[in-house]
Parts: C-alpha cells; sequence; structure tokens
C-alpha cells in the first residue's frame, strides 16, 4: 500500500473549531489495525512574522472516560468561581456560511 493510501485511510473524520484568533482541529484517525484515536490541534497565527503556531495532543481510546472526565471536572470549576461568557466571533461574508458549519458544543 502507498503512502497516499495510508494517508487517506488514516483521517477518518474532522471537525474545525474557530474561536477568536485561535482554530482547534478536533480529528478522528486510524491506525493500521483500525483502532482509532483523536488528535486535538491548536493552530494560531503569530502576529510577528504571520506564521502559523500548532500544538497537538493525541487522545487514545483507553483515555476518552478520563480525559472527559478531567476535563468537565475542569470547566465545571471554572464555572463554579467565575462567570464564563461564550463569544460568538464575527467573521467576513463569505465565512458566514461556512461559520454556521462549524459551531461546536462539548457536552460530557
Amino acid at each position: 500500500m502507498g503512502d497516499y493510501e495510508n494517508k487517506e485511510r488514516e483521517e477518518v473524520f474532522s471537525k474545525k473549531v474557530r474561536a477568536g484568533k485561535r482554530t482547534y482541529f478536533f480529528d478522528v484517525k486510524s491506525t493500521r489495525s483500525n483502532d482509532y484515536y483523536i488528535t486535538i490541534t491548536e493552530s494560531k497565527k503569530r502576529l510577528e512574522d504571520g506564521m502559523f503556531v500548532k500544538h497537538k495532543i493525541f487522545l487514545y481510546k483507553e483515555d476518552f472516560e478520563k480525559f472527559a472526565e478531567g476535563l468537565s471536572e475542569t470547566v465545571d470549576y471554572i464555572k463554579s468561581h467565575q462567570e464564563v461568557v461564550e463569544k460568538r466571533y464575527e467573521y467576513a461574508t463569505e465565512d458566514i456560511a461556512q461559520k454556521t458549519d462549524d459551531e461546536f458544543s462539548f457536552e460530557l
């Protein structure tokens, strides 16, 4: 199997979430043995040179429950100690249709 076929098989699902100056990518990928895992990527454009800086974590299926519990507990802590106001970001006219498709809700 060539490299192209491997890459084609590897990415199973992708969700892009725009949040102000950052974009988050939630990607479901497949291992050679067809096990799924998630990569979460934060991408942010540096002002000084216009380059994109990316940070990525890998989340494996055996860790999903513990990760979700930890994230939920952390978010609940912040919400109980400070007011959290969700921002809705405005995009240029050509991005409006894209924005509707990219809305994201994370419920645990």
